[in-house]
């Protein structure tokens, strides 16, 4: 899938996201934002400490 595919489908995914309620709004941006955590965390780690 090309980039400006992908970008697309990102960009209708936050649309829709956008008309869910805004608990549910929360709950969404939540899950996503720990994802990102955990893989931020997970490069840090790899690069810091050695095994």
């Amino acid at each position: 899938m090309s980039s400006n595919l992908v970008s697309l489908a990102v960009l209708e995914q936050v649309e829709l996201i956008q008309q869910l309620e805004e608990k549910e709004k929360n709950v969404v941006y939540t899950i996503i934002e720990s994802f990102i955590s955990k893989k931020k965390i997970k490069e840090f780690v790899q690069q810091n400490v050695a095994l």
